[in-house]
């Protein structure tokens, strides 16, 4: 049997000849390669059915798909698929069948509104939503903080958007579903989204980190947006992009400026384990190519940055 004390093994393993030898002299180890879990969000294919998102999905090596919208649907709970409890049961037999975990539904509830009626709106919807994640199996729900109005004190706006997470995280105890709130609109400093998941501290509530919304308008370095947020980061979305004469033009993965490479790494080294959503805005942006064209580039080109 061969042995190697724990000095001689450390410099044995330091150099390519030692790796080597130790191959040949019978010993084993394993290198641990990183198994991202990449989803894509329905807002990138708006002209999809159901059955297309799933096909494609399990087509293209997908893990998950992040549900914003079906065809000209934006409020899932009023889609076809999930219209009745036999509905939604066939729908997540379908998802299942073809292995696609359906890994967040999107509202577009905002959380920042004062007025009472449009604000106790947004909040049904949420919970519309909550509850229909919880027929899915689905882990979480993403609404929006969303806006700092001029004429709304900005204090009292961070304490809509708090109090509004906390009902929310209460609604949703003892359903397996998380509320993620998303760096989105005009609330995507780190100091503020601290102060909010701060206050908002409830086992149920997170945050979705999406690396582009944040850097385009603060130009805070992804490092110390996650030093400062890491421990509220449930689910990332990813996109890349191009700013040319101060606009914002989306491009596939790796072939814009946004730091892609240092978000990553900073989640890695994190140990961070959940999925990396596709954000591909077509809905928004008609102009921008086709889902057939970039989804499947997706997963290949994000490899590189594990």
């Amino acid at each position: 049997m061969n042995k190697l004390t724990n000095s001689t093994r450390r410099e044995f393993l330091q150099s390519t000849p030692g790796l080597v030898g130790l191959a040949f002299a019978g010993f084993s180890f394993e290198i641990k390669k990183a198994n991202p879990l990449f989803s894509f969000s329905t807002l990138g294919c708006p002209k999809w059915s159901f059955d297309t998102i799933l096909n494609f999905a399990a087509e293209h090596k997908y893990k998950g798909i992040e549900i914003r919208g079906i065809l000209n649907e934006m409020d899932l709970t009023k889609c076809p698929e999930f219209s009745s409890a036999a509905q939604i049961q066939e729908s997540l037999k379908k998802a299942n069948d073809k292995g696609i975990k359906i890994v967040g539904l999107g509202a577009s509830a905002n959380m920042h509104i004062a007025e009472p009626v449009l604000r106790k709106t947004n909040l049904d919807e949420a919970k519309r939503f909550i509850d229909l994640a919880q027929q899915l199996n689905c882990p979480n729900v993403r609404v929006f903080p969303n806006d700092l109005p001029k004429e709304q004190d900005r204090d009292k706006t961070i304490e809509l958007i708090i109090n509004g997470l906390l009902e929310l995280g209460k609604y949703a105890e003892g359903k397996n579903v998380n509320v993620l709130l998303e760096s989105h609109g005009k609330v995507v400093g780190k100091e503020i989204l601290f102060q909010i998941m701060q206050a908002a501290k409830h086992p149920q509530i997170g945050l979705i980190w999406d690396v582009v919304n944040m850097w385009t308008v603060t130009k805070e370095t992804p490092t110390e947006v996650h030093d400062k947020l890491k421990q509220y980061i449930r689910h990332v979305h990813i996109k890349d992009v191009k700013v040319v004469d101060g606009k914002l033009h989306y491009v596939r993965i790796g072939q814009g400026e946004a730091p892609l490479t240092e978000a990553i790494t900073a989640l890695e080294k994190n140990g961070y384990k959940g999925y990396y959503s596709f954000e591909w805005e077509k809905r928004w942006h008609p102009e921008i190519e086709e889902p057939e064209a970039v989804f499947p580039d997706y997963p290949k080109a994000m490899k590189k940055y594990f």
